[in-house]
């Protein structure tokens, strides 16, 4: 009973006229993120935090939060008209969204999307409720070795559980560390990687970074692929939306498995993109219609458009309570706390609870109002998108120049978003991974300072990170993850040929590369 008192107290903070309107404008904001190819998520909320802080945190999170729903439902509409995904964790909405809207069905698959991502996200935020107060109170035992270990599991996560080559993924950690370690030492208050470059003593900004990776790098790719925007018209109609909402019952095992997956995957850092591969995956294998995946089958709608959402809600549970992002969008979440004097972890539940569960109460609102507005302006979206590409991209290379420039008005972030620009158009082209790259940044010196702090009380001895039970089975977890691939690879190697097609299907979903499907759009 204390979280869901807790909880009423959030509802008194959420519900009020002026947090109401902010939610609203959040989740427009959202919506024309997601639509617009070459935003996203990441960046929608990096570009929005310049603006937020001289407000106060619990605005300014609502703000934040209410944008990142509607980037995911506004990355959908994208995916079934155009079949163009908004969002990275849109792209397996499309194999089978785009089928039943050229057949006729868009309003069906539109309602069938939305609907089943309101029930992922309320699955998602009821986690948060039952689990945040819990996590941040045994999150208290945590001293340096404990905090390394949490940062060690989550880094660990990312090589062990990512769906593409877990060498990418780690060269992409590893040039995120060395961006980490720009500037200003913490401990030793030395300089280091600043070659005497007075610019760098500061450090890079995430929020610069996240820009030119997300913002200019997906622009460059868009250019290079000549998107089009050839789109099916959808008329709504309220008995057909109502008539749909009453058919999402009859997919109850697939709602339960993907939301399933989908919080399993935001809670550790695998992200809402790999939980809707992975639940499109399992869903093609174990629905009575598998074989008709991929041609309009309803199931390849309601299966990861579930998953993305509960994973894009637990995704806040861990950076809240533990200070650990479950996604690239948590990782820029957090920073902008760090940016507003808050310090993500087990204390903010102790020192602000206003904050906390007003959050987790206006995630409850923002996802009603999400769906809600989402239905009212597809036409208006789909009118949108319908302005040549020559229009659009202009517009969001302004918008990201501009957002780098306010983040400290010098001239110099905005040639750094430049380069990290051309760096997130190398990696998307050489299909390296960029959420372990963000992920290292914002938590690179963050586990620097606890790994040297506990040698430090441990007068250098590594035997601290094994030193009590909770610890050592992190570490050990974390060193478990890391040989994960090389633990797949030899069960793939010695499984019969029959039994390894399913893997090799699951694994080939997963390891599937949202920037082909413009390419592939563009071509029809």
């Amino acid at each position: 009973m204390g979280n869901f008192g807790q909880l009423m107290d959030g509802f008194a903070v959420a519900l009020t006229t002026h947090h109401v309107l902010i939610m609203i404008a959040g989740v427009l904001l959202g919506l024309v993120v997601g639509v617009l190819p070459g935003l996203g998520a990441p960046n929608g909320v990096s570009l929005l935090l310049p603006l937020t802080f001289g407000m106060d945190p619990i605005a300014a999170i609502i703000l934040l939060t209410s944008m990142y729903w509607g980037a995911l439902f506004g990355g959908s509409t994208t995916s079934i008209l155009f079949n163009i995904p908004g969002e990275p964790s849109s792209v397996a909405t499309t194999f089978d969204g785009y089928p039943m809207a050229r057949k006729g069905e868009a309003v069906r698959a539109l309602t069938l999307a939305f609907g089943s991502a309101g029930i992922g996200a309320m699955t998602g935020v009821i986690v948060i409720t039952l689990l945040s107060g819990w996590v941040a109170q045994f999150a208290l035992r945590f001293g340096a070795a404990e905090y390394f270990a949490v940062y060690f599991m989550a880094f660990a996560s990312f090589i062990g559980m990512s769906g593409g080559s877990p060498f990418k993924t780690l060269v992409s950690m590893m040039l995120g560390f060395a961006c980490a370690t720009i500037g200003m030492d913490t401990i030793s208050g030395e300089s280091r990687l600043t070659f005497d470059w007075d610019p760098l003593i500061g450090g890079v900004s995430f929020l610069i970074a996240v820009i030119g990776l997300f913002g200019l790098g997906e622009l460059l790719i868009t250019m290079e692929e000549g998107v089009k925007f050839e789109g099916v018209k959808a008329r709504l109609s309220m008995t057909e939306i109502f008539r749909t909402l009453a058919e999402l019952p009859r997919y109850w095992a697939t709602l339960i498995r993907s939301a399933a997956i989908g919080c399993w995957m935001g809670i550790t850092p695998g992200g809402p993109t790999a939980a809707s591969f992975m639940s499109y995956a399992l869903g093609r294998r174990f629905s009575k219609r598998g074989s008709k995946f991929g041609t309009g089958e309803p199931e390849g709608v309601v299966a990861p458009e579930t998953a993305d959402h509960s994973a894009g809600s637990c995704a806040l549970l861990p950076m809240l309570a533990l200070g650990i992002p479950g996604s690239a969008t948590a990782a820029v979440m957090m920073g902008g706390l760090m940016i507003w004097g808050l310090s993500p972890g087990p204390m903010l539940f102790t020192t602000r609870p206003d904050f906390v569960w007003g959050l987790i109460a206006s995630m409850y609102l923002g996802n009603v109002i999400a769906v809600v507005l989402v239905l009212a302006t597809v036409p208006l979206f789909a009118y949108v998108l319908r302005a040549p590409f020559k229009v659009v991209g202009p517009i969001i290379a302004v918008v990201c120049v501009i957002g780098a420039y306010t983040v400290a008005n010098h001239m110099f972030d905005v040639w750094l978003a430049l380069v990290f620009g051309v760096l997130g158009y190398a990696f998307k082209k050489l299909n390296y991974p960029l959420a372990p790259f963000v992920l290292a940044m914002v938590l690179g010196d963050k586990a620097e300072d606890a790994f040297r702090q506990a040698l430090l009380t441990s007068d250098g001895s590594a035997s601290i990170f094994f030193a009590n039970g909770l610890v050592a089975t992190m570490m050990g977890l974390g060193i478990l993850l890391l040989l994960l691939p090389a633990i797949s690879y030899v069960h793939r190697r010695f499984k019969p040929d029959g039994a390894r097609e399913g893997v090799v299907s699951v694994v080939a979903a997963a390891r599937y590369d949202g920037r082909d499907a413009p390419a592939t759009t563009a071509g029809q």
